[in-house]
C-alpha cells in the first residue's frame, strides 16, 4: 500500500505545475517533501527491522544452545534412570526371593513349634491320664493292704476286690511284667475268693489264714513299684516340660530373628519399590520433557530459518522501494524538471503534446509498478494512458479512501496490541509470582527431605551401633561367664587339692612318734661307730600348714567375690540389654515416623515440581505469545504517530493533486 501511495504521489508530482512563483510550486514542493520523508521513513523502518532481526537472532541462538544442552542432559539422565531401574528391579527381585525364603523359614519354625506344642499337650494329657490311673491303682493297693492288715470283711472287702480288679485291668501289661506267674495266679485267686484268705474264727496270735501273708507281701511290693513308677514318671514329665520350654524358647528366638530380618527386608523392599516407581515416573517425565524440548528445538530452527528468509526478502523489497522513491525524487528535483515546471502554467496545450505527456506518465507508472511488483500501479498506469482525468481522479479518491481505512485499521491494531500486551504482562507477572512461590516451596521441601534423610541415616547408624554394641556385650558377657566358671572351678579344685594336702600333712605331723632305744652292754670288743641322731619333726611344718590354710581361705574368699561379681555383671548386662532394646525400639519408631513424613514430603515435592514444570510451560507460552505480539505490534506501536502523520500528509497530497487536476493546472511529467 505504501508503494502504491508513493507511486501515486510520484504521478501527482509529475502532473504538478512547476512555476517560479510559490503559488504554482507549492504542490510539487509538498510532493518532494513527502518523498524525502518517505525515504527517511523507509530507512528508519530498515533499522527497526534490523533491530528486530537481531533480537530474534539472539533469541534463536540462546534458545538453540539452551535446548540443545537440555536435550543432552535429558538423554544422559534417561541413561542413568534406565540403569537405576535395571539395578533396582534386580534388587526388588532379590529382596522378594529373600523375603519368600525368610517367610518359609519362619513358617517352618512356627510349624515345628506348633508341632512340639501339640506333642507336649498330647504327652501331658497322656501323663495326666496315666498319673490319674496310677494314683487310683496306688489308692486301691493301699486300701487292699489296709484291709489285709486289719482283716476287714464285708463291704470293705468288696470295695477292695473291685479296686484291685480295676487296677489289674488298667495296668495288665505292667502287672504282667511286675509279677511272676505264680504271684499273678495268687493275686487272681485272691480276687476270686478273698474270704478264703481270712480265718473264720481268728485266734489271738493269727488274725488271718497263713496264705494271706503271701498276698499281703505281693500287694505291698506292687504298691512300692507303682509309687516308684509314679515318681519316675513325674520326674520324666518335669524333664519333658523343661526340654519343651527350652525348645520353645529356642524356636521363638529363631522366629523372632526371622521376623526381624523379614521386617528389615520388607522395609528395604518397600524403599526399593518406592525408589523404582519414582525412577520410572522420573523416566517418563524426562522422556516427555525431552520430546517437548526436541519439538520446541525443531520449531525454533524452522521459525528462525523463516525469519532469516523473511528478513532477507523484506530487506530486498525495501531497497527496491527506496530506489524507486529516490529515483522519482531525483527526477522531481532536477534542473530539467524545475524548468519544465516553470514553463507549465495551465492545461491549454495541443492534443499531441497531452498524449505524449500522458504516455510518459503512464511509462513511469508502469516502470515503477514493474520494480515494486504492484498490480494497482500497473492498472493506474493503464488508466492514465487511455482514460480521461476524471477516471484518474476517481482512482485517487479510491486511494484516499483506502488510506483512511488503513488509518482506522491501524488505530484498532494499536488498541488491540496495547490491550493484549498489558494482559500478557499481567499474566506473566502472576505466573512469575507462582513460579517464585513454587520454587520456594520446592527448596523448603528439598531441605526438609535432606534433613529427614540425614536424621534417618543417623538413626539407622545409631541402631547399627547399638546392635553391634549389644552383640559385643553378649559376647563379652559370655566370655566373662566362661572366665567365671573357670575361675570358680579353679578355686574349688585348688581348695580341694590344698585340703587334701593339708590332711596328709596333719596326718603325719599331728601323730606322736616314739623314739626307739636299745639297752647296750659294754662291748666285748671295740665300740661300734656312732648311731642315728634322735629324730625330730621338721620345724617348718607348722608354717607350711598355716600358709596352706591361709591359701584355702583366700581361695574361698576369691570364689565368693567372683560369684558376687558374676551376679553384678549379669544384672548389669540384663539392664544394658533392656535399655539398648528400648532405645532401638524408640529409634525404629522414630525412623518409621520420619520415613512416613519423608514420603509425604517427597509426594508434595513431586507435585510441586510438576506444578513448576506446568508454570514454566505456561511462562514459555506467554513468552512466545509476547514475542509474537511484539513481532506483530512493535512496528505499529513505535511508528504509529509517524505513520499516522505520514498517511495524513499522503491523503492531503492526494487531495491537493485531485484539486490540481480538477482545476486543469497540472499535467503528467516524465523523467528523461
Amino acid at each position: 500500500m505504501r508503494v502504491l501511495c508513493n507511486a501515486v504521489l510520484s504521478a501527482a508530482a509529475l502532473t504538478s505545475a512547476a512555476d517560479a512563483e510559490d503559488s504554482k510550486n507549492r504542490p510539487v514542493t509538498k510532493v518532494i517533501n513527502l518523498l524525502k520523508d518517505m525515504v527517511k521513513q523507509l530507512e528508519k523502518e530498515a533499522e527497526e527491522d534490523e533491530e528486530v532481526y537481531n533480537k530474534v537472532a539472539c533469541w534463536c541462538q540462546t534458545n538453540d544452545k539452551e535446548k540443545t544442552k537440555s536435550i543432552a542432559d535429558a538423554e544422559g539422565r534417561i541413561d542413568r534412570l534406565v540403569n537405576k531401574i535395571e539395578e533396582e528391579t534386580a534388587s526388588s527381585s532379590r529382596l522378594n526371593t529373600e523375603i519368600k525364603n525368610l517367610e518359609v523359614e519362619v513358617e517352618k519354625n512356627q510349624k515345628a513349634l506348633d508341632q512340639a506344642t501339640a506333642n507336649r499337650k498330647k504327652e501331658l494329657a497322656e501323663f495326666n491320664e496315666d498319673e490319674k490311673d496310677t494314683l487310683q491303682s496306688i489308692s486301691a493297693l493301699k486300701s487292699a493292704v489296709t484291709v489285709l492288715s486289719k482283716h476287714n470283711g464285708g463291704a470293705a472287702l468288696l470295695d477292695m476286690q473291685a479296686a484291685l480288679r480295676s487296677t489289674l485291668h488298667t495296668h495288665a501289661a505292667k502287672v504282667g511284667d511286675m509279677l511272676s506267674s505264680k504271684d499273678l495266679k495268687t493275686v487272681q485267686s485272691f480276687l476270686q475268693s478273698p474270704e478264703d484268705y481270712f480265718d473264720a474264727e481268728p485266734t489271738f496270735k493269727q488274725s488271718y489264714a497263713p496264705q494271706s501273708g503271701e498276698i499281703f507281701g505281693i500287694l505291698k511290693n506292687m504298691l512300692s513299684t507303682f509309687e516308684a513308677d509314679l515318681s519316675q514318671a513325674q520326674k520324666d514329665e518335669m524333664q519333658s516340660q523343661k526340654a519343651y520350654e527350652d525348645l520353645k524358647a529356642a524356636k521363638e528366638d529363631e522366629i523372632k530373628q526371622g521376623q526381624d530380618h523379614l521386617e528389615e527386608k520388607q522395609e528395604e523392599l518397600a524403599n526399593t519399590d518406592e525408589s523404582l516407581a519414582q525412577a520410572k515416573e522420573d523416566l517418563e517425565d524426562t522422556r516427555t520433557s525431552l520430546a517437548a524440548d526436541q519439538a520446541f528445538l525443531a520449531n525454533l530452527k524452522e521459525k528462525c530459518q523463516l525469519t532469516d528468509q523473511e528478513y532477507e526478502q523484506r530487506t530486498k523489497t525495501r531497497q527496491e522501494e527506496i530506489s524507486a522513491v529516490s529515483e522519482a525524487l531525483s527526477f522531481l528535483t532536477s534542473d530539467e524538471a524545475h524548468d519544465l515546471f516553470s514553463r507549465t502554467f495551465n492545461f491549454v496545450q495541443t492534443a499531441s503534446t497531452e498524449d505524449a505527456r500522458r504516455s510518459k506518465a503512464a511509462k513511469i507508472l508502469a516502470e515503477t509498478a514493474h520494480k515494486v511488483s504492484s498490480a494497482a500501479l500497473a492498472t493506474l498506469a493503464g488508466q492514465v494512458q487511455r482514460d480521461a482525468f476524471v477516471k484518474v481522479k476517481k482512482a485517487i479518491d479510491d486511494m484516499i479512501a483506502k488510506l483512511l481505512q488503513d488509518k482506522e485499521d491501524e488505530i484498532k491494531q494499536k488498541d488491540f496490541c496495547i490491550e493484549e500486551l498489558n494482559t500478557n504482562e499481567r499474566e506473566t507477572e502472576l505466573k512469575n509470582r507462582d513460579k517464585e512461590e513454587t520454587q520456594a516451596k520446592i527448596d523448603t521441601l528439598t531441605n526438609e527431605i535432606e534433613t529427614l534423610t540425614k536424621e534417618i541415616d543417623t538413626l539407622k547408624a545409631e541402631i547399627a551401633t547399638l546392635q553391634t554394641e549389644l552383640k559385643r556385650a553378649g559376647e563379652d558377657r559370655e566370655k566373662e561367664n566362661k572366665d567365671f566358671q573357670e575361675t570358680v572351678a579353679d578355686q574349688r579344685a585348688t581348695v580341694k587339692l590344698l585340703e587334701k594336702t593339708l590332711d596328709v600333712l596333719k596326718g603325719f605331723y599331728n601323730k606322736k612318734h616314739k623314739g626307739a632305744s636299745l639297752a647296750q652292754e659294754d662291748p666285748a670288743g671295740p665300740p661300734p661307730p656312732p648311731g642315728f641322731k634322735s629324730y625330730k619333726k621338721n620345724s617348718g611344718s607348722g608354717g607350711v600348714m598355716g600358709m596352706i590354710q591361709q591359701i584355702i581361705a583366700d581361695a574361698k574368699t576369691e570364689e565368693a567375690e567372683a560369684i558376687q561379681a558374676e551376679k553384678d555383671a549379669q544384672s548389669a548386662y540384663e539392664s544394658f540389654v533392656k535399655d539398648t532394646n528400648d532405645s532401638i525400639t524408640a529409634k525404629q519408631d522414630s525412623i518409621t515416623d520420619k520415613s512416613d513424613t519423608k514420603a509425604k514430603k517427597e509426594g508434595e515435592l513431586t507435585d510441586s515440581k510438576k506444578d513448576l514444570e506446568n508454570i514454566m510451560i505456561e511462562l514459555e507460552e506467554l513468552a512466545n505469545e509476547n514475542a509474537d505480539l511484539h513481532k506483530a505490534c512493535d512496528f505499529t506501536l513505535k511508528n504509529f504517530d509517524v505513520r499516522q502523520q505520514a498517511r495524513d500528509e499522503e491523503v492531503e497530497g492526494l487531495r491537493e493533486a485531485k484539486a490540481a487536476l480538477s482545476g486543469a493546472q497540472l499535467t503528467f511529467l516524465q523523467k528523461k
